[in-house]
């Protein structure tokens, strides 16, 4: 007996593809991440998370570019799920299912996101141009001669904790915001 194998990745296929709704919104997908309608991603049986694809509608000759971040479908002789925002560029909200073909693209094709390696965050930059409000209202308090931390609070007020606890979170981070301030 001959059993040949062709990688997946060299194939392209042929078959139905389904679309998730758009109450699905929110729902977890399988490699963590969660759907949203107008996101251009798919969920695929066997090709890797972050694989890019290219599926095409041949009846209209429109495609569209979308990553697998989850899997399925598990009904027989369908080959994709597509997000929803993905069937409306192909043009097949109407249909529900519609026949495709799916390819493997590489990383250089475009597509509506930024690869991670891409996506720098940007520097931050604080100035302060004046005292916070914090330190003004602070120091009045203690002119005033009453503890900052019963200022606004009524004294049976159980609230009080909570406030102190704010308060010193608030310092603490103020402290660490002080250390990236240039003067």
């Amino acid at each position: 007996m001959f059993v040949g194998f062709t990688a997946l990745c060299a194939q392209s296929q042929s078959g139905k593809a389904t679309f998730y709704a758009k109450r699905a919104t929110g729902a977890r997908t399988a490699n963590g991440e969660r759907l949203h309608h107008d996101s251009m991603t798919c969920a695929h049986r066997t090709f890797p998370f972050g694989t890019l694809l290219q599926v095409s509608n041949p009846k209209n000759g429109k495609s569209v570019v979308v990553r697998v971040n989850d899997r399925g479908p598990f009904v027989r002789g369908r080959i994709i799920d597509l997000s929803w925002g993905a069937a409306k560029e192909l043009g097949i909200i109407a249909q529900g299912v519609a026949m495709v073909e799916v390819k493997k693209v590489g990383s250089k094709h475009p597509v509506p996101f930024k690869d991670e390696e891409e996506s720098l965050l940007p520097d931050l930059e604080i100035a302060v141009t004046s005292p916070p409000l914090f330190e003004e209202w602070k120091s009045e308090m203690e002119e005033s001669q009453i503890e900052p931390s019963k200022a606004l609070v009524p004294e049976n007020d159980h609230k009080h904790l909570v406030k102190k606890k704010t308060e010193s979170k608030f310092m603490e981070a103020l402290e660490r915001i002080k250390h990236f301030v240039v003067k």
